[in-house]
């Protein structure tokens, strides 16, 4: 005999055990418009917020897949998991699928476990800084650079000037106290369960199989099996996504009127889809 429990909605079921899932996908930026939706607090808040909300729900599940970006964001988002956690009183467990190296791995730190594919990538515990010149260039076409400032230090690292070492050894000074930071945040989350291993903090990346050797991860497997294995076989998944508005997604966090952002997004639209290709390749991804 079929029990009537069995028709009722999830949320209402006592035998089932229901875990918020959200899915953290792309390159972490602040900023974006419809042409790009960057991983950010503003973008992330509201979903975690939803996900947290759940009074039954005995977990969070964050599924990572981000090649990294900015410091900040970052560590903005892993600040608002391990406030919601504590707030909620609520377990975190973090999924990582193809990549979570540098800021994404900053991320997956947020959770009291980390599961990874054994093919994931992790790791990338850096800092890294990027740019072009364009010296050689612009004398070429004939183009001369007029620069004026006020304050001696105020144009560093301007890419139609040739390199200044005072220049390059003050981003490296920024560079070493962001790295501290991103450092001491993944000693604190992952604690005695890291390996001594010198090139943990070099910048380096390994799969999940090695990840797990090195304390950066885990366990090895995959969210549905994860979960049963802790929740029994009725627990339900329930996929946290963005609300939609009336004429379709809509991106949380402010924007500018839907005009301003398509001139900004075709204007940009080239640079950030290179800018966004490179972070995703240097994992070979």
């Amino acid at each position: 005999m079929v029990s009537l429990s069995s028709f009722y909605p999830a949320r209402f079921r006592k035998d089932l055990t229901i875990i918020p899932v959200v899915r953290l996908h792309g390159t972490i930026q602040a900023g974006g418009n419809q042409f790009r939706q960057n991983l950010n607090i503003a973008t992330v808040a509201p979903l975690l917020a939803r996900a947290f909300a759940d009074k039954k729900a005995p977990a969070v599940a964050i599924m990572v897949n981000s090649p990294g970006g900015s410091p900040v964001q970052s560590r903005l988002i892993y600040k608002r998991i391990r406030d919601l956690a504590a707030e909620k009183n609520k377990k975190v467990l973090i999924f990582v699928e193809d990549v979570a190296a540098s800021g994404g791995y900053m991320i997956a730190c947020a959770g009291d476990e980390i599961i990874a594919d054994p093919s994931s990538v992790v790791g990338s515990i850096g800092v890294i800084s990027a740019g072009f010149g364009f010296t050689g260039l612009i004398g070429k076409i004939g183009v001369e650079r007029r620069v004026y400032t006020a304050g001696e230090n105020k144009s560093v690292l301007d890419p139609f000037q040739p390199e200044n070492p005072d220049d390059i050894a003050r981003l490296k000074d920024l560079q070493l106290d962001i790295h501290k930071v991103f450092i001491d945040l993944v000693k604190d989350s992952r604690g005695s369960r890291l390996k001594d291993d010198p090139d943990l903090f070099t910048g380096r990346f390994w799969t999940g199989i090695r990840g797990k050797d090195l304390g950066l991860v885990d366990e090895l497997g995959d969210l549905r099996s994860a979960l049963r294995a802790r929740y029994g076989d009725k627990v339900k998944m329930r996929l946290i996504t963005a609300q939609r508005g009336l004429f379709g997604r809509r991106v949380p966090g402010v924007s500018t009127s839907l005009a301003m952002d398509a001139l900004a997004g075709i204007g940009e639209a080239g640079l950030n889809a290179l800018e966004e290709r490179a972070l995703w390749a240097r994992y070979g991804l």
